[in-house]
Formats: structure tokens, C-alpha cells, sequence
């Protein structure tokens, strides 16, 4: 047969494909084309096509090949068992970029990654993993950082949405666009005010439960209950301004970092989260994991600092959490294993005390004692947010379906 008519026709075989997601393993079919290599699933639709000349190889054991593209917004992977299904690719593609293939002028760097690991793990059986990754967690890029929280944003959503899928967010409906604007413009002026070195991505979550998370890579939830139980926008803006806290001071990486050890804390560096599965522990260590009384009271700190910032009485995070810790019924996670919410609020006064921010009665001025400050939002705007979760019927199909979040092993944050 001509070589050039061989070159033009479809091969295929079988693979496995990780499509970057979740964790899981589907038998597919791998077609290598003329120009691209196609991912089919068993009934020939199409769930991949790469072109072969954004291909890379990766690590794998023998026997087997593994690729992926070089510059992929995923890190989606197939795998190749079959002998000559991996021949006729090498025979069609030639030579391709091998994954964690060294040039001469990065030896250097790779060597120095190296002794670094070397030097680490001396340090940690002298030392332990906790002082080695809060020393390790500010040298993590922002950009890996950002890529995790993508994957764990993914893999709690199909956790908590509860069967609701686009319905989970509040605040998306056609009913809604003065909700979502009053929340964006609580956030913005929070965002704004702190100066974070990432973007904050907030959304209001259908919850039941007064909480919020933030995630790494600067995601926070807000939960619905929490929104039903603030009284006033500078409460719910406390709130949010402690999680930011937490986004500040990277302790959801920090976090996942000593839950999985040095060697995931590895993987985030070279930015590899095949599978899904470093995305699903660290969605696991994020719901199950508590912080310590520390971490909780510098985030609270550094979130009353904020309001402080912005002319707003910060007691008023105090206020809100002094109430959730009264509430009868399942435990707000950003209670379990914290400081008391009276000795928290005891803190927090004194900060107000310390900035000379009188007591939210009184009417607050910008700092200099001349003009008074703006309210976060007007009465109009928080009455809209207050209803951000409150869909039609027609927007909210099967109904509003809640539950608690999975039983915190050691607390929650």
C-alpha cells in the first residue's frame, strides 16, 4: 500500500481516558486520524480531539503510553495498553514532546528542585509537615493555586448541588438580576478594599446551613442560610470578609498541603492533577477538615481589619456569630472547633476599639471624622439580596432540594 494513502487512514484501538474532572476511568476507543487523534466512547460519540501537534507524552509505567496535550486547560489523559495501537501512533507522529524532558539550560533548575526535595524531606523527619508547609505554601504560584480550585470547585459542586446541577447557584435566573447585582456590589467593595493578589470568584449556594467556605484559588460559597440569617449587609459582609481572610492567607492551600503530605504538595508545583484525583482529596480535606483556633482568629483579624478599611463597624462579625452559635438545630461549620464566639467577638471588639470605629448605632464616618461613610448597600439593594435564592417555581424545577453537608470528621471551619 502507498505510504501516503497508509497516512491518511483512520487507526484505531482501545485506551482508557481520564478527562480531567472527576477521577474517573472510561474504556474508549482512540482513533489516530490524518492530522489529530480522537477519544470516542464505546457508542462513537466524541469526547476528545487532539491535534497531534499540541500532544505530549507523560510518565507512565512500561508498556503503556500516556498522552496528553502540552498546553491543555485540563489535564485530561488517555492511555494507550495496546502495542500496536502505540506503534502505528509512534509511526504516524514521530517524535513529540516528552513530559519532564530536560533542556541543558534548565538542568540547573531540576537539579535544584531536586536537592530541594532532598533537603525537605530531612527537614520534615526533623521538623515535621506542618512547619514545612507553612514555610512551602507562600512559594506555591497563584496560577497552580487557581488551577486546584478550579478542579475542587468542580468536584463539590456534583457533591453538594443535590441533584440541582445549574439550579445550585443562586441568583442565575431571569427573576433575579437585581439579587445577584446587590450581592456582586457587596463583594466588589469588599474585593477592592483588601487587595488580594487573586481575583475573588463569590457565589451564593442553595444551603440550608448558616456557613461559608472559601476554596483555594480565592472561591468562596455563601451559603443560603447564612444569608437568611444576616440582619444587615455589614454582617454578611463580615462574614465574607473573614473568608477573604482566609484567601489572604492561603490556608485552604495550606491546608490540603498537610493533609496529603509532601508528595502531593510536589504535584502542585509541577501543576499535575490527572485524574481528578489530587481534586477529590483535596474537596475531601476541604469539607472534612477544621482549622485551628489560630488560623480562625487570624482571619478574623484580618476580615475585621477589612470593614475597619472600608469605615464599617467590624463588631458587626461578632454580632453574627455570636447569633448562629445560638441557633438550635445542625452547627454552622464556621463554628465547630472555633475560638467561642463570645471570646471571638471579645476580640473583634477590641480591633474596633483599637480604630476608633464606633458602635454601628452611632453613624460611622470614613476615618477622618468629616464625612460620613456610604452604607454597603441601600435598603432596596439588601432587601433584593436577601431574595437572591428566592427562584420561581418555573426557575426551580423539582424543587428546591437541600441537605446538610457531609459530618465534618475533625470539624469544621
Amino acid at each position: 500500500m502507498d505510504a501516503s494513502l497508509y497516512a491518511l487512514m483512520a487507526i484505531s484501538g482501545p485506551g482508557i481516558f481520564f478527562d480531567g474532572v472527576t477521577s474517573a476511568r472510561r474504556t474508549v476507543t482512540v482513533e489516530l486520524g490524518a492530522n489529530s487523534l480522537r477519544v470516542l466512547t464505546p457508542g462513537g460519540d466524541d469526547l476528545a480531539e487532539w491535534p497531534f501537534g499540541e500532544l505530549a507524552a507523560y510518565a507512565a509505567p512500561e508498556g503503556v503510553l500516556r498522552l496528553g496535550r502540552a498546553k491543555g486547560a485540563l489535564p485530561a489523559r488517555i492511555e494507550i495498553h495496546d502495542r500496536e495501537l502505540a506503534a502505528a501512533f509512534a509511526a504516524r507522529v514521530g517524535p513529540i514532546k516528552q513530559f519532564g524532558a530536560v533542556e541543558p539550560r534548565t538542568r540547573a533548575k531540576v537539579v535544584g528542585w531536586s536537592l530541594a526535595a532532598v533537603s525537605s524531606a530531612l527537614v520534615v523527619a526533623l521538623f515535621g509537615v506542618p512547619a514545612v508547609v507553612a514555610r512551602a505554601t507562600p512559594l506555591v504560584p497563584v496560577a497552580i493555586e487557581q488551577r486546584l480550585g478550579a478542579s475542587v470547585d468542580k468536584q463539590i459542586r456534583a457533591l453538594l448541588d443535590g441533584g440541582q446541577k445549574d439550579r445550585f447557584e443562586c441568583g442565575q435566573g431571569a427573576s433575579a438580576p437585581e439579587s445577584r447585582a446587590a450581592f456582586d456590589k457587596l463583594v466588589g467593595r469588599l474585593e477592592a478594599a483588601a487587595g488580594l493578589p487573586l481575583p475573588v470568584r463569590a457565589a451564593v449556594v442553595r444551603r440550608a446551613e448558616a456557613n461559608a467556605i472559601a476554596l483555594p484559588g480565592g472561591r468562596v460559597y455563601v451559603f443560603e442560610g447564612l444569608i437568611n440569617k444576616a440582619e444587615t449587609p455589614d454582617e454578611l459582609a463580615g462574614v465574607i470578609a473573614h473568608e477573604m481572610g482566609h484567601v489572604a492567607h492561603r490556608d485552604g492551600v495550606r491546608t490540603v498541603m498537610q493533609a496529603a503530605g509532601l508528595s502531593f504538595l510536589f504535584g502542585m508545583l509541577i501543576g499535575d492533577f490527572s485524574g481528578g484525583g489530587a481534586a477529590v482529596m483535596a474537596m475531601r480535606t476541604v469539607l472534612q477538615s477544621s482549622y485551628s483556633r489560630e488560623t480562625e482568629a487570624d482571619a478574623d483579624a484580618w476580615g475585621a481589619q477589612l470593614m475597619v478599611k472600608l469605615a464599617r463597624d467590624p463588631r458587626a462579625l461578632g454580632t453574627i456569630l455570636t447569633r448562629i452559635a445560638g441557633t438550635a438545630g445542625p452547627s454552622a461549620k464556621i463554628l465547630l472547633s472555633h475560638p467561642e464566639a463570645r471570646e471571638r467577638a471579645a476580640a473583634i471588639e477590641a480591633i474596633a476599639r483599637a480604630a476608633n470605629i464606633k458602635p454601628a448605632a452611632a453613624p460611622l464616618t470614613d476615618g477622618t471624622g468629616d464625612a460620613p461613610s456610604a452604607e454597603l448597600l441601600t435598603a432596596a439593594e439588601w432587601a433584593a439580596l436577601k431574595k437572591i435564592c428566592k427562584a420561581t417555581p418555573q426557575e426551580r424545577p423539582g424543587g428546591n432540594q437541600r441537605g446538610a453537608l457531609p459530618r465534618p470528621e475533625a470539624g469544621g471551619r
